[in-house]
């Protein structure tokens, strides 16, 4: 596949990513390679990259535990000081393999020891690939909300290897896939299209996927690195569902879901919220409702849960003044920024969801 060229780095696919690592260690001086990792990629994908990379040079591996829970500034401590204690300076390298946990908060802990040292992201999981790949965002969670804390910060290049899919399990799979959907909604048609009729994830059928994915990404943070507009299109289905997904992570009688569980569930609502205000077609709305409650499951949310889920989007990170933003949509691939909801409709959204 054909490496796409983002901002000021590359993103490199399968055999050209192992020969584009070689050609940057040869070109450029590092003192030591750390390579963070969770529990997860330790056990599963730790070796095989090793193996492959064949790397030359002297390097550390600093594990974390694995899950959204540990995205914090307590993390971000325990690896500064663990940078610190191993002797890292400001010519170091640090390698993010993992999910968007680890690309995340690597590249924010990076970004930041010593003023910022070099890093290289690889994203082990269809999310992480499809999603956190491209854009140079970094951060950490705030308690339960959603990367309120981080910076813009690219890495020297992003390598995707398609063979760490094979570690990842049926349910994170279907968690990537949300996000491919959200592009086939507001930029490509052809990828829903795809998908619709999916009744599971067959990695030789979405491999195209995940590169038309991450163009479409990369197009859109070429035209606007800070999101200040059309960037903003890449957040529906996320302001109510990221608060979906905090209100469920710190709920002590719902099960955690994953990114992309919520934000399906947050693109249907986000959708009704568009037949209402611009007039999107009901039968597309009816029609990801039924893929998504066939393909994740049914996650109930009830009504005395709403106050608290929607309490949460003021947190949201694209509000302004106080006031919730959504991205909606007036057709396919027809996106509208920064749209106020009345809250009477912003509750009859997640009615609309609750209805069997």
């Amino acid at each position: 596949m054909t490496s796409i060229l983002s901002t000021d780095y590359y993103v490199h696919f399968q055999e050209n990513a192992y020969a584009a690592l070689h050609e940057y260690l040869e070109k450029n001086f590092c003192s030591k390679i750390f390579i963070l990792v969770d529990s997860n990629t330790k056990k599963y994908c730790l070796q095989g990259f090793l193996d492959k990379a064949n790397l030359n040079l002297s390097h550390e591996v600093i594990e974390i535990s694995a899950g959204e829970a540990y995205k914090n500034i307590d993390t971000c401590s325990f690896l500064w000081n663990q940078l610190s204690d191993l002797g890292a300076d400001r010519k170091s390298l640090m390698i993010n393999l993992g999910g968007g946990v680890i690309t995340d908060m690597g590249g924010f802990v990076a970004s930041t020891f010593k003023r910022g040292i070099n890093f290289i992201n690889i994203p082990t999981t269809l999310l992480s690939m499809v999603d956190a790949s491209v854009g140079g965002k970094t951060g950490v969670d705030l308690g339960v909300l959603k990367n309120q804390i981080g910076l813009f910060s690219n890495p020297e290049m992003v390598l995707i290897d398609m063979d760490f899919l094979k570690t990842v399990s049926k349910r994170e799979m279907r968690s990537g896939l949300a996000e491919i959907i959200k592009y086939g909604f507001t930029f490509d048609r052809q990828l829903w299209e795809q998908i619709q009729n999916f009744t599971d994830i067959d990695l030789k059928k979405i491999t195209h996927l995940i590169h038309r994915s991450i163009e479409i990404k990369n197009d859109v943070v070429l035209q606007d690195l800070l999101e200040n507009n059309l960037r903003k299109s890449l957040n529906f289905g996320h302001t109510a569902g990221h608060a979906i997904e905090s209100y469920f992570l710190e709920s002590t009688s719902k099960p955690d879901l994953t990114h992309g569980e919520a934000i399906a569930v947050g693109m249907i609502i986000e959708l009704y919220y568009s037949v209402k205000l611009n007039g999107f077609p009901l039968d597309l709305t009816h029609e990801l409702k039924a893929f998504v409650q066939g393909f994740y499951g049914d996650f109930t949310i009830e009504t005395d849960d709403l106050d608290k889920i929607i309490g949460l989007m003021k947190y949201d990170k694209k509000n302004v003044s106080g006031k919730v933003n959504f991205v909606l949509l007036e057709g396919m691939e027809k996106c509208r920024m920064d749209v106020q909801i009345n809250p009477e409709l912003v509750r009859e959204g997640f009615l609309y969801y609750m209805q069997k």
